[in-house]
């Protein structure tokens, strides 16, 4: 694919509020004849930055006017497309006041999709597979503008004790107060 091409292209989703893409989106995306032309493909938009590669399958588009301090988010959205997730556990607690110490490096996601740990240039993402229902997973979930929804104060906290975490950290006062 050219240059000029894969540009426009790329600009084109940009303005529509996309550019975290995984690979099958920017095959869809760049029409490319074969997966050996797509790697090439990627591998020239990468090595000429125009592209980025966070985490093994994601791609970035570095040129992006949309970004925000939710990029993690957007990545692990990506990652898990498809299923229902939401920021919960120490993440949720911590920025609810609940745990005092703050988890700079990690983002905590529940997901119905698979566990997992990936490790990105933006730290760690780590998904923990519930089997809550749709219907269950909404009721206990935040809408707060971000690229993923939020667990409620009481969502997060049984959440933690569920997967069996640690929970000596937090602040069962201050979760009252949130609730």
């Amino acid at each position: 694919m050219k240059h000029s091409t894969a540009l426009k292209r790329l600009n084109h989703w940009d303005k529509n509020d996309r550019f975290v893409f995984n690979t099958a989106d920017l095959a869809k995306i760049f029409h490319e004849d074969s997966p050996r032309a797509l790697k090439a493909s990627l591998k020239r938009l990468v090595s000429g930055e125009v592209l980025s590669r966070p985490v093994r399958g994601i791609y970035l588009y570095a040129l992006s006017r949309n970004r925000d301090g939710n990029l993690i988010e957007r990545i692990a959205r990506v990652l898990r497309r498809g299923e229902y997730n939401y920021v919960s556990l120490e993440s949720a607690l911590s920025e609810y006041g609940a745990i005092s110490q703050i988890p700079v490096d990690r983002l905590t996601v529940m997901t119905t999709g698979r566990s997992g740990r990936y490790a990105t240039t933006l730290g760690v993402i780590e998904f923990t597979h519930t089997k809550r229902r749709p219907g269950e997973i909404l009721q206990g979930v935040r809408d707060i503008g971000r690229p993923l929804k939020f667990a409620t104060p009481a969502t997060a906290w049984r959440d933690l004790k569920r997967v069996g975490r640690n929970t000596h950290l937090v602040d069962e006062a201050e979760l009252a107060a949130d609730g």
